[in-house]
């Protein structure tokens, strides 16, 4: 009779180890690290529960396991996360995707009538360039400037593009904001998913967030407003007649930027809530 655990086993002992470390879910993350271990889609993990494993397998499972024990993001250890229609790889170089900006990027991208042929965008701090890439998807003749001050940023959104086949749809470019842009340059719509925690917040963020993802990415000062203020102040210069400004912002912004937006010159601002119907962003146009 062989020693050799199965699949089943080391499953059901890393769930209760990963569980005893405060990692939620942590069933699901225990089949998510061994089938990735596995070189197998998680589904059929299940049809392969009496396996024996190898050595060299449980040694790659051990050591997902241990990372994911320390809070280590789930997508950084398998170095991928969905976002929409995409999978897209993730590391430490730039935020992991989330689901309220999927639903930013499904606002833009429903606002926009079916010719889209026109279309200049531009995505403000792009980061792994989920959504500069999410809609080159959705819209096939749209124009996308990406922009991001991390060159290692850039350089991950580079390679996201690859891996989704949109390397000719979007441009990737290095710059603070708008520093490095030509002040002649127009778009018909800007989007930014700006950093906007403070530092209260990110201190009581869970481990994977305050420990291991990017914190200039995270946290701005001014009570998280302060990258929300420059792009208002500056992206109405920025933008074509009729374009509109998306921003996700912090659960306590809306008002202070709603009133900004009408002060530096928008000729309308509205504040739109998420799928948890808490107030998470804003549309504003010109």
């Amino acid at each position: 009779m062989s020693d050799a655990l199965t699949v089943l086993e080391v499953l059901q002992r890393s769930a209760g180890f990963l569980e005893s470390k405060g990692v939620e879910n942590a069933r699901l993350n225990a089949e998510w690290l061994i089938a990735s271990a596995l070189g197998i889609d998680r589904m059929r993990l299940y049809m392969q529960f009496d396996r024996p494993l190898v050595e060299k397998e449980l040694a790659d499972m051990r050591s997902k396991v241990a990372r994911r024990a320390k809070r280590e993001p789930l997508q950084y250890i398998l170095g991928s996360a969905p976002f929409q229609e995409l999978t897209l790889k993730a590391d430490a170089r730039a935020l992991i995707p989330r689901p309220e900006t999927e639903q930013l990027v499904q606002r833009v991208a429903d606002s926009v009538p079916e010719n889209d042929a026109s279309l200049r965008i531009l995505d403000l701090g792009t980061g792994s360039g989920a959504i500069a890439l999410a809609l080159a998807f959705a819209l096939p003749r749209s124009e996308i400037v990406a922009i991001d001050a991390s060159e290692a940023a850039l350089e991950l959104a580079r390679e996201n593009a690859l891996l989704c086949g949109l390397q000719n749809r979007v441009e990737f470019r290095r710059s603070d904001w708008f520093e490095e842009l030509p002040v002649e340059e127009r778009f018909d719509l800007i989007v930014a998913n700006p950093p906007y925690l403070t530092e209260a917040e990110l201190a009581s963020a869970e481990p994977e967030v305050r420990d291991h993802e990017p914190r200039n990415a995270l946290v701005a000062d001014e009570a998280g407003l302060s990258d929300l203020r420059i792009i208002v102040q500056e992206a109405l210069p920025r933008m074509q007649s009729g374009g509109t400004l998306w921003l996700e912002t912090g659960l306590e912004h809306r008002e202070a930027l709603l009133k900004l937006c009408l002060q530096v010159g928008f000729a309308a601002a509205e504040g739109l809530d998420d799928w948890s119907e808490r107030p998470r962003f804003i549309r504003a146009t010109c």
